[in-house]
């Protein structure tokens, strides 16, 4: 299993994310999608991978990149 491209920490349970930053506009990344983040407390985009994590949530640990991917909280 390979880790997540990126971990981003927030601090609400539902993100959003069109895979832009990081020098990438918002035009060349996907379509925005909402993600929520459960009682795992971190959620995967399908699209880019890019890892949201819960701010001192359950998954918040060191050992985060080796978790499973989570990306059944996505919706359009």
């Amino acid at each position: 299993m390979n880790p997540p491209p990126e971990i981003i920490r927030v601090t609400a349970h539902r993100v959003a994310c069109d895979g832009s930053g990081h020098g990438i506009p918002a035009a060349l990344g996907h379509p925005r999608v909402f993600l929520e983040i459960d009682e795992h407390g971190y959620v995967d985009c399908g699209y880019c991978d890019r890892r949201f994590v819960l701010a001192h949530g359950p998954a918040d640990t060191p050992d985060l990149a080796a978790k499973p991917d989570i990306s059944s909280g996505a919706s359009l």
